[in-house]
């Protein structure tokens, strides 16, 4: 490999896994104007990533790309008119791009050894953090910190349900839920990931493929058809959407909160409005993340109050097998590439 190339981990066509090609005579991006290149350290797989391969609707997404949102590194070069930034500065990138929109999905991404991206998208790195929790942290840790924390969503004591709670947003969610103080009651498929989330502080937890995850949150805390400020649970977290969303508002008591950011199962479930009045049911939507989070977030790793759940750490060479287990749910958190 020369000087001048890199490896990548390029998506040429949407569709399948297949279509992701490892090619090492990517050119190394410059740093133009207004952008600085990074050194990637360490890059982190969402499930984005899948949408991202098999092609959403409305998203034209610019062929071939490099793929991955979230990235941490050096800074290699930096751009006419950039300030306040050296070479050599450890940072963690937002994925966004005020502009051109997410990094991986409109731009290149991070599974690469370098990536351009604009200064306004940098964050600097706290000592004591490493690579691979920074990387782990934008897109699922900051869509977790807030809906839990910047939303000042959960208080000590309260009793919150957290659905797919074996992958990055649940995992996050489940640490900010016990870290405020709450009972948590984590859902995952498997004997395994049910084990591991209760090695992460869960209080319970239930099998969704076995159990009724509504009706075991009712015989458990009584019927919130009671309409009373007790029965039921305070928080339900629900970023998937689909046949779960009623059952979700049936086990959370009177004044409960659901808490969406996405809807993996489906955007378009069933509705039952009269849980929603009768129980004075509030929803709370939070979109994306901002600067705020991922500060946050990166504070709460250097005082060692939050570690990161990271599964899996890949070479860029098996970075596609990573994707394809989070494809597949098989890892519990995240899966991180160190190119």
């Amino acid at each position: 490999m020369s000087a001048a190339t890199m490896r990548a981990l390029v998506l040429e066509s949407h569709g399948g896994l297949e279509n992701l090609k490892l090619v090492k005579d990517r050119a190394i991006p410059t740093a133009t104007a207004g952008f600085v290149v990074i050194r990637v350290k360490a890059s982190s797989f969402n499930y984005h990533d899948i949408f991202t391969v098999r092609g959403m609707p409305g998203i034209n997404v610019p062929l071939p790309i490099i793929i991955g949102l979230d990235m941490a590194g050096e800074i290699f070069a930096i751009g006419e008119g950039v300030e306040g930034w050296r070479k050599g500065d450890r940072v963690l990138v937002n994925p966004l791009n005020k502009q051109k929109g997410l990094l991986g999905e409109m731009m290149d991404g991070g599974m690469a050894e370098y990536c351009r991206v604009a200064a306004d998208q940098l964050i600097r790195m706290p000592a004591g953090v490493s690579f691979e929790e920074a990387a782990a942290l934008p897109a699922a840790y900051g869509t977790a910190h807030r809906m839990i924390v910047t939303h000042d969503t959960v208080k000590a004591g309260d009793r919150v349900l957290v659905l797919g709670a074996s992958g990055g947003v649940g995992t996050c969610c489940v640490l900010l839920a016990k870290l405020a103080g709450a009972e948590v009651i984590a859902c995952a498929g498997g004997e395994s990931k049910m084990q591991r989330l209760r090695e992460l502080g869960a209080d319970h937890v239930i099998d969704y493929k076995k159990v009724n995850f509504s009706k075991w949150a009712v015989e458990k805390y009584g019927k919130p058809q009671r309409r009373s400020y007790e029965g039921g649970v305070d928080v339900v977290v629900n970023f998937t959407g689909g046949d779960t969303w009623v059952p979700s508002l049936r086990c959370l008591k009177r004044g409960g909160r659901v808490l969406v950011c996405g809807a993996t199962a489906g955007f378009d479930p069933k509705e039952d409005l009269r849980y929603i009045w009768t129980f004075e049911l509030r929803i709370v939507g939070s979109n994306s993340f901002y600067d705020e989070d991922l500060i946050g977030l990166l504070r709460l790793v250097a005082e060692k109050k939050l570690k990161p759940v990271i599964d899996k750490v890949l070479p860029l060479e098996q970075a596609a097998d990573g994707l394809r287990l989070i494809e597949q749910r098989e890892v519990l958190g995240k899966v991180v590439v160190t190119p």
